[in-house]
Parts: C-alpha cells; sequence; structure tokens
C-alpha cells in the first residue's frame, strides 16, 4: 500500500556502502518509534509500540528492531517483532503484524534489513518469521454494490488504475505485485491462511465531507441523519466505567452475531495504552442516557481504523451504528486522515457466509474493496515448520467441524484473531 509521506525515510544505501546497522530500541524509545511508524509510507496501528504493549500483555512477547543510520541519527527501517512459544519446545514463531516499516520501493534497503534480522531471530530460536506488508494484491469496487437496495452499481471492478485514482494515489497494486515477487526472492514463501483479515473496504477521505456522504449508499446516508434527528449522541468515552459498559454491550454482540471477544481486562488495556498515545478513542452513542452503542478507532499516520464495534438489542432502530461510522469518519479527517479502514470483510461473496451481514454493513459507506498480498513465511527450521503446518492444518479441520456444530446450536462461530 504505496501510502505517501511528506519526507524521506530512506537513505541511498547501495552495494558498496552499509553504514546503517541493527538496533533493538529500548523502552524509553517509544516516542522515536511511533514518530517513524507515523511518518513511514508503510507505517500501521499494528507496528505501533502499544499495539506490542497490548499484545505482550496477554502472551506475547515485542521487540523493536531498527535499521539505524548513525551518520544522519534517523531510523531508516524496523519492524516490531511479536515473539510466541511454540508449546513443548526451546522454539518461538516470530510475527510482524502489518510489516515490516520500510521503503519496499529500495531494493539494496529491503535486502540488507531481512539479511541483518534473520541471523538475530535465529539466535532468539525462531523457528519461522510471518510477516504481511500492507500492500495490496488488487482494489475494486465491492461486489454487488448497492444490489441489495435495487439501485445501480457505484463503478467498475475492473478498471484498477481509475480506483487507484479515486484514492488520491495512496494505493498501488503494481507496487504490491512487486513486493510479493521481492519477498519470493529474498526467501520468503507465499501461505494461504492469514492472521489480518485478508480483504477489507477502506473509505477515501481526502473529498470534502459532503462528497464521502454522497459516495455512500442513499439508505447509510439517511440512517446517519435519522439518528441525529431521533436525538441520538456521540460522545468520546473517558472512564473505566465508560468501557465497562461497552463491554457488556460486546458480551450481547458476541452472543447475537456469534462473534467471540476478549476479555474486559484486553480492551480495557486497549483503551488505555492507546488512549493515552492519542492513537484511538471509544465512541459511545447514547440515547436518553442510555448507552446504544460504541466503536473502538485507531489513528496512526494519516489512517484511521474501526477495530471494534459493540451494539446492544435495544435502540438499534435508531440506527445508532451509522451514526458511529460517519462521526468517526469526521473525526479521523479531521486529524488529518485521508483513508479510514473498516478492517476486515468475508473472504468471500456468499451471502450465507457468518460474516455476510457485516460486509453488507460496511459496503454501504462507498469505499473500495482492498484485498491485500498476503501473508508470507520465512522459514528456519524446516522440520519444526513441519510439525507447525500439520499442526496448522489439523486446527483447521477441528475449527470446520466446531463452526458447523455452532452453526447448527447458534454458538458462538468464529474468532477476533486481533
Amino acid at each position: 500500500m504505496a501510502k505517501q509521506s511528506s519526507i524521506s525515510l530512506t537513505s541511498q544505501l547501495d552495494n558498496t556502502t552499509e553504514p546503517a546497522q541493527l538496533q533493538i530500541l529500548g523502552a524509553d524509545q517509544r516516542v522515536l518509534w511511533d514518530t517513524f511508524v507515523s511518518a513511514a509510507p508503510y507505517g500501521h496501528i499494528l507496528q505501533s509500540w502499544g499495539w506490542g504493549e497490548l499484545k505482550a500483555a496477554f502472551g506475547w512477547r515485542a521487540l523493536r528492531v531498527v535499521l539505524w543510520d548513525d551518520d544522519h541519527r534517523r531510523i531508516l527501517a524496523g519492524a516490531q517483532v511479536l515473539f510466541r512459544a511454540l508449546p513443548f519446545t526451546p522454539l518461538s514463531i516470530a510475527y510482524l503484524p502489518k510489516g515490516p516499516v520500510l521503503d519496499w520501493s529500495n531494493p539494496a534497503l529491503c535486502q540488507r534489513f531481512f539479511r541483518l534480522l534473520h541471523p538475530l531471530l535465529r539466535a532468539r530460536h525462531v523457528a519461522l518469521l510471518r510477516i504481511d506488508p500492507d500492500l495490496p494484491e488488487s482494489i475494486s469496487v465491492p461486489a454487488a454494490e448497492d444490489a441489495e437496495e435495487g439501485e445501480p452499481a457505484s463503478g467498475n471492478a475492473s478498471d484498477a488504475a481509475s480506483v487507484e485514482a479515486s484514492f488520491g494515489g495512496l494505493y498501488s497494486v503494481a507496487e504490491g505485485e512487486l513486493v510479493a515477487q521481492q519477498l519470493r526472492s529474498l526467501g520468503f514463501r507465499a501461505v494461504e491462511d492469514s492472521i489480518q483479515p485478508r480483504r477489507t473496504i477502506a473509505i477515501d477521505l481526502t473529498p470534502d465531507e459532503r462528497t464521502i456522504a454522497l459516495r455512500q449508499k442513499p439508505k447509510w446516508r439517511y440512517n446517519a441523519g435519522l439518528a441525529v434527528r431521533k436525538g441520538v449522541t456521540v460522545r468520546v468515552a473517558s472512564s473505566q466505567d465508560d468501557v465497562q459498559r461497552w463491554y457488556e454491550l460486546m458480551r450481547i454482540t458476541s452472543q447475537r452475531d456469534a462473534f467471540a471477544v476478549h476479555t474486559l481486562d484486553y480492551y480495557f488495556y486497549a483503551w488505555k495504552v492507546f488512549g493515552e498515545a492519542n492513537q484511538a478513542r471509544l465512541l459511545l452513542a447514547e440515547h436518553e442516557g442510555k448507552l446504544l452503542a460504541g466503536i473502538f478507532v485507531s489513528l496512526l499516520g494519516r489512517e484511521g481504523i474501526y477495530l471494534y464495534g459493540a451494539s446492544g438489542n435495544e435502540g438499534r432502530h435508531l440506527m445508532p451504528n451509522h451514526l458511529l461510522q460517519w462521526e468517526a469518519m469526521r473525526w479521523a479527517k479531521a486529524q488529518g486522515a485521508t483513508l479510514y479502514d473498516l478492517w476486515g470483510v468475508a473472504e468471500t461473496e456468499d451471502p450465507n457466509d457468518p460474516m455476510a451481514g457485516v460486509y453488507r454493513f460496511k459496503r454501504g459507506w462507498g469505499g473500495k474493496m482492498i484485498r491485500y498480498i498476503g501473508s508470507f513465511d520465512y522459514v528456519y527450521s524446516p522440520l519444526a515448520y513441519r510439525g507447525i503446518t500439520w499442526a496448522r492444518d489439523l486446527l483447521k479441520q477441528v475449527a470446520a467441524v466446531r463452526a458447523r456444530r455452532q452453526k447448527e446450536t447458534g454458538e458462538v462461530a468464529h474468532a477476533d484473531k486481533r
């Protein structure tokens, strides 16, 4: 995803001069790291210091590794690496969510970074490195746009160039293809399963608010306005009690929509960590003092992301979810964001997919479908990797059987892996 930046973060590395060295950042260098990630063309909230803190509090270990140019006192490339131990072995897996953060258009820089990273990970007994760069494989108008409303489709999914232009040049499918090829040449292998959503819908925030609204389905615009006319208000969560009340709605959502959620402690920690860094807000929709719904929205650099959402069973006719999303987009745009990511949709166009309802809701906001290049593995221990692959395939089979049973009984059918 070629997110453009006003400053240059890469050096003119070549095959003869390699002044930069790999360094591990200490706990007192959070601001340095987040400043780099926020300004980088490929920065993402999952590479923020706070995301590493969140995951470290719930079973992972986090390490921030940078390619440091001592001559110019700056970071050239970096990665937040998450480690998780493999059961009953001295080995672990390493994961770079939406990383690494580097200029993919500089092949020498990429080669240098990975050439230094591999020995560091081997020394830490890593069996497998997984990365999922924030780069697109394709960008298109979502399939069957407006079909359920009996309205004409709003675009042509086949014209990738025009889709990119509508995003103000923030994306490059061609670059995504080149990076996928480059990773293979560096010894990575593409894998089908992904930890993060393979597809998402994102809204271009570069136009004025009126233009953004006009790109939405009429019913979506109407519903957001209806919520206002009916007296629904939106405010920012400001206390632990607010988070607790929102979590009660999350539990209701989990039961209603068959969606597994994290614990209250997880969401409270996320709210605290990102809130203190001014990188997220929990927006709450209320009516006559009653909490109806809420969404957790992150903001880093020029990208806002809808990470988590919950709503109760009461007051749904007041359309609080529509108003929340619209207010989140307005807030992100006001903070300088040029993109609002609705964060994940169903992998298929099957109307019977468990996520079909979520897909339908997100499709109405006038965004574009982004399919990422996916996950890539670098194997340090072939024997361990075969065992991991075997265990993963077995778990998939078990999960498929469980999902069928849960669908029949109405229990929770799929989990939130973030």
